[in-house]
């Protein structure tokens, strides 16, 4: 995990624990798992496909053969 042994996180976690104190960790905790959910979600929202722009339309050639369709 990045190269940090154990000895080297409880460091970190201590120093965290300094600067934020004890009642402000579970509200940090909190709101990174939420920026976590929602980044993963807008990945996901990007890679797929537009619904409205991806859809093709039938079209059916006329008498002349030139593609366009015919009116009902």
């Amino acid at each position: 995990m990045f190269g940090l042994g154990p000895t080297e996180l409880i460091i970190i976690l201590v120093v965290v624990l300094l600067l934020f104190g004890g009642k402000k960790l579970p509200e940090l905790a909190r709101a990174l798992g939420k920026s976590i959910s929602e980044f993963k979600k807008g990945k996901d929202e990007a890679n797929e496909p537009a619904s409205g722009a991806a859809q093709k339309t039938d079209v059916k050639p006329d008498n002349q053969g030139n593609g366009q369709q015919k009116s009902a």
